[in-house]
């Protein structure tokens, strides 16, 4: 810092008014310097160029133009000590009008920034009439065009849909034609395969019949054959019999004859012997002889021979021989055709079996044809009942297919009339189909010229919030933000009486509250008002690039306020259970995280520390104390520690043995928020179920280090959860709850009373008359960026508590505490914070 003081010596004020000049050419200059000035206010983004002639602001200084740089350099300026007074005189005198010359250069920046801001708002009102008065002329047509779109698509609908149904009466129609002609073809066939399979049958019936008479003359002539074989059997069968019996009788007579046979043969043997030796003896001419030969012969040749009459008798037979011979020839001859009639009554019998079987099979064929015949005669008259059945269907289905024709010619006229219909309609869809893309051509340049128009809003609006955050800067005001929160169940709704309204002007829209009290109106305006829809993510992203600063080296400060049960513990922390719940607190800590990783990309290197603490019945309770368990173990330790808010020159503020903890990530902040919210003080009034019963300090402490330029910040992020404010009269405390109600309410007097001090800008702000406004001095003092959350509850019952809310808070917004400086500087041995 001295470096730079002694730099800033040696520059001249000549010097600076000769680049002053040359920045300051007419026209471009002024506006190029303006932005070149306010490029570190606005994080290093220019600002678009605004329409209009540009101010030539700076021309009563003397064409002198500050910088920012300069200006921190004019306030940190600190004169030798080793000047005498007429040196330090002069210097100061010197000091004295270059800060003159500044802050009428100030003055005059401040009042073009008006002039600009009011021909912004006239450009906006232009902009807005403009594009009010296209939407009202773009929706007029939109209706019209819609109105028209929808009577053609209810025509083309009704179209298409009569279409549709003559299309599907057409098919119909053509299927059932296709259908009737098809079962006329099937019928045809049918009547013609049943003709043909008629004359067949009929062919087969003959034939069959012919078979049939065919089968019984056979029958007829094998009945008779049969009965002359009857005949002829029986015949045979008498003729046998008689064979039979001459055959008996033939072979009784051989037997006897074979017998009378043997006899003869024997007594012809007998007698041939007997001869042959009577022959003997005749020639033998001796007796001796023929004797010894009757004696060879035995003693019945001695009788024959002496027997005479043998002899003769024996001639007799010899004659007789020739007979008997031929009786036994006409035997051989009866035995020999007794075998021949055999073999033929075999030969008979073998033909009566064959001729019976040749019957029994004429007659098994003569009962299958007669079979045959009565199934063909069942089957001539079924078909022949078919038959006349589809002849009388074929008549119907010729009367039904004329119907049908009738009705298909009735049904291509009508087709032929949908067609001509339908092409009409389809000339008249194509001219509502060109008209609707020229109106939807229109439409669609319509709504890119209403984008345009609300980018344009929208730029304007980022421009007038830049130009006021600016001008707050530079007038060192606190901000505001005012959040209203929803009606919840418990709430006195009986009524459908509003007592919060929103202002829906251009100029008070998102910034205006209305509140209505025994029917007077009573409003306010602040930097920004969040209605009951907005979300948590909605709020932070308002406050999102004043977290953002701490990394840059400033000290910022965002408390909430308001009455109890309002909403500020909500909005401050949440529900960090829920993504979309979480509050502040923890949706900053993510962001400078997140922030810190893509800054240590370029070069950077952070520390950071985290204490908490709560200031109950106005004594500081450590939240992060590891000794601490519960709520009358952290009363035993408040009595035996005493904690001392300490300030000091450089604007630091710390808190004797205060727990300091080095954190790395929001992991970590995370867990010691949970670890601090479990030790803070809650309890059960009237008007809330949980009210905090203490103001929360959040407090996160940052070092950042530059290893290529050596450039260190020191930045502060105070987020403050205030007790909630309530009468005695509705919250109903007693006992300890009342000791702690008069607390918390003389605190919250005491930040009444140094806001309105500061307000009046009196020479003696008392900051001292509690804990709450004497940790917050350096906050309310002009050395950081403050920003107040006030939190309205809508409920009709606590309308008094909230004026009061309000009015507070306009005061604060009307408060000057100075413009909040960065701590920037080279880095020293020690990068750390003395932290007490």
């Amino acid at each position: 810092m001295q470096r730079k003081s002694s730099s800033i010596d040696e520059v001249s004020i000549d010097k600076r008014r000769g680049i002053a000049s040359t920045k300051m050419a007419p026209n471009t200059g002024t506006r190029t310097q303006t932005r070149q000035a306010f490029s570190v206010v606005n994080g290093g983004q220019d600002l678009p160029p605004l329409s209009g002639p540009p101010s030539n602001f700076g021309s009563d200084c003397g064409a002198i133009d500050f910088t920012k740089d300069d200006v921190d350099a004019l306030l940190n300026e600190k004169l030798k000590k080793n000047l005498n007074y007429r040196e330090k005189n002069d210097k100061m005198i010197d000091f004295i009008k270059r800060l003159k010359q500044c802050i009428k250069w100030f003055l005059q920046l401040e009042a073009n920034y008006v002039e600009e801001q009011e021909k912004i708002r006239q450009l906006l009102e232009l902009a807005e009439k403009k594009c009010n008065d296209t939407e009202s002329m773009m929706k007029a047509k939109e209706d019209e065009l819609n109105s028209i779109i929808m009577e053609l698509r209810k025509n083309l609908e009704a179209l298409q849909s009569k279409f549709a149904k003559e299309e599907v009466d057409r098919v119909e129609a053509l299927d059932s034609l296709a259908r009737e002609r098809d079962l006329r073809l099937a019928a045809e066939k049918l009547q013609a395969s049943l003709s043909e399979d008629l004359r067949r049958s009929q062919l087969d019936n003959a034939s069959a019949n012919q078979k049939i008479q065919s089968l019984n003359d056979t029958y007829r002539r094998l009945q008779e054959f049969n009965t002359s074989l009857h005949q002829w059997n029986t015949r045979l069968q008498s003729d046998l019999e008689a064979t039979n019996t001459t055959l008996k009788r033939v072979q009784e007579e051989k037997a006897a004859v074979v017998e009378n046979l043997s006899i003869l043969r024997g007594n012809f043997t007998s007698l041939q012997e007997q001869l042959n030796l009577s022959r003997e003896i005749h020639h033998v001419p001796n007796i001796k002889k023929w004797s010894l030969i009757a004696l060879r012969k035995g003693p019945v040749t001695l009788r024959w021979i002496f027997d005479g009459h043998l002899y003769h008798t024996l001639e007799k037979m010899i004659c007789d021989l020739p007979m008997y011979i031929g009786w036994s020839v006409t035997l051989d001859e009866a035995i020999k055709q007794k075998e021949a009639l055999g073999s033929e009554a075999s030969r008979l019998r073998g033909n009566l079996q064959q001729m019976r079987e040749d019957r029994d099979r004429k007659l098994a064929q003569v009962e299958g044809l007669q079979s045959e015949v009565s199934k063909y005669k069942d089957f001539t008259g079924k078909y022949t009942a078919d038959l006349e059945t589809m002849s009388t269907k074929t008549v119907k289905l010729e009367s039904t297919c004329s119907d049908q024709s009738e009705q298909i010619r009735r049904l291509h006229e009508q087709l032929a009339s949908a067609q001509q219909k339908l092409q009409l309609s389809d000339l008249s869809a194509m001219e509502t189909r060109s008209e609707f893309e020229v109106n939807k051509a229109m439409i669609l340049e319509l709504k890119s010229r209403l984008a345009d128009a609300d980018l344009k809003i929208v730029e304007g609006e980022n421009v007038r919030k830049k130009l006021h955050n600016t001008i707050l800067e530079l007038k060192g005001n606190i901000r505001v933000f005012c959040r209203v929160r929803p009606l919840l169940s418990d709430d006195g709704v009986g009524n459908d009486v509003k007592v919060v309204s929103f202002p829906t002007s251009m100029e008070a829209q998102g910034r205006g509250i209305d509140l209505s009290q025994n029917g007077q109106k009573h409003s306010f305006t602040f930097d920004k008002v969040f209605v009951p829809d907005n979300s948590q993510e909605d709020v932070f992203v308002e406050i999102s690039q004043l977290v953002q600063s701490a990394l840059d080296g400033y000290k910022v400060c965002i408390f909430a306020y308001g009455q109890t049960g309002s909403g500020k513990t909500y909005t401050m922390m949440g529900n960090p259970g829920l993504l979309d719940q979480k509050g502040l607190i923890p949706r900053s800590l993510e962001q400078v995280f997140q922030t810190k990783q893509m800054l240590e990309a370029q070069g950077w290197k952070y520390e950071m520390q985290v204490s908490m603490l709560e200031i109950y019945n106005e004594a500081i309770r450590d939240l992060l104390s590891a000794n601490k368990s519960t709520f009358d173990a952290s009363r035993v330790e408040t009595a035996a520690k005493q904690y001392t808010i300490k300030h000091d020159a450089n604007g630091n503020t710390y808190v004797s043995d205060l727990t300091i903890v080095d954190v790395r990530s929001s992991r970590e902040v995370s867990y010691l928020l949970e670890r601090a919210a479990q030790s803070r003080s809650v309890g059960k009034t009237q008007m809330n179920e949980q009210s905090s019963r203490s103001h929360f300090v959040f407090t996160l402490r940052i070092v950042g280090v530059n290893e290529s330029t050596d450039q260190q910040v020191q930045g502060v992020l105070n987020l403050i959860d205030l007790a909630g404010s309530e009468r005695l009269s509705k919250s109903g405390s007693t006992g300890d709850r009342l000791k702690e109600t008069q607390a918390i309410n003389k605190s919250l007097s005491s930040l009444s009373d140094v806001i309105f001090a500061l307000a009046k800008k009196e020479e003696h702000v008392p900051f001292r008359n509690s804990k709450l406004t004497y940790l917050l001095q350096p906050c309310l003092g002009g050395d950081s960026k403050t920003l107040m959350f006030v939190n309205v509850s809508p409920d009709p019952a606590s309308v008094g508590e909230s004026l009061c809310s309000l009015r507070f808070a306009a005061r604060v917004n009307a408060c000057e505490i100075g413009i909040p400086r960065r701590q920037a500087n080279l880095r020293s041995s020690d990068s750390r914070l003395s932290i007490g």
